[in-house]
């Protein structure tokens, strides 16, 4: 009997890591769901059969602990991330973007150097890192996020290179305009009415689980089909800049 496959999922408390670790589930992992929230996750790993482990992707030292204890992994997925305030590049807070570079870019390099052996070993690794459509093109008031998620997407784009002719594949998704918990009510620092703003006249944003969904589709190709870099959005949505609204 085969060996059951195993996902590991950070940011997996809410939003698309959430819809991620459901929709792995479904397609037979068992599913390693990591957070900085205890109790979401918990409940989520019960739900799912699978194991919940409190993380904070920036702490290197509790990275390389986790990868120490958590045995086979076959899929890991580099959800943890978010983008903090929209002030343009000249009022900007470097507080702001030093936290976005820790999560979106260091936290990827910590899971990805610490898991590489494990995936290594499982003889068929997926390395997936969620970026963002703001990872292949700049806009006003990102400059942060963009900067970050460009970093991202360059990690990604080497690592492929260095590890071109192991048995592990590097894919990276990058999606548009996505309506996820609590992800323009972080940006916009709790300001519920600027976080709805961003979907204003939109009729049918991106979910969750549409993203978790083309996040299952790229990780269940055969093994050697590799999704080097898929970007989805809302048909509403042309462009970072051009979005459909009624």
């Amino acid at each position: 009997m085969t060996e059951q496959k195993v996902a590991v999922v950070t940011g997996a408390s809410s939003g698309i890591g959430a819809a991620t670790a459901r929709r792995l589930a479904a397609e037979g992992f068992e599913v390693v769901l990591t957070a900085r929230r205890t109790e979401r996750i918990e409940e989520l790993a019960k739900e799912l059969g699978g194991r919940a482990r409190t993380l904070d992707v920036t702490d290197r030292a509790a990275v390389d602990a986790f990868a120490a204890e958590v045995g086979r992994v076959d899929v890991l997925v580099n959800n943890a991330g978010g983008a903090i305030g929209a002030e343009p590049v000249e009022a900007a807070d470097p507080a702001d973007w030093l936290a976005m570079y820790q999560v979106n870019v260091l936290g990827v390099l910590h899971m990805t150097q610490a898991l590489l052996p494990a995936l290594r070993a499982s003889g068929d690794g997926t390395v997936l890192v969620l970026s963002s459509t703001a990872a292949l093109a700049a806009y006003e008031g990102g400059g942060g996020y963009v900067a970050a998620k460009h970093a991202a997407h360059t990690i990604a784009a080497t690592l492929r290179l260095e590890l071109c002719g192991e048995p592990i594949r590097v894919i990276e998704i990058a999606p548009g305009m996505v309506k996820s918990e609590g992800f323009a009510v972080t940006r916009f620092r709790g300001d519920e009415e600027k976080a709805a703003a961003v979907y204003a006249g939109v009729a049918e944003p991106l979910t969750s689980d549409d993203v978790a969904d083309t996040v299952a589709w790229a990780v269940t190709r055969p093994p050697h089909v590799n999704i080097d870099l898929l970007v989805v959005r809302p048909r509403a949505q042309a462009a970072n800049h051009k979005v459909h609204r009624v």
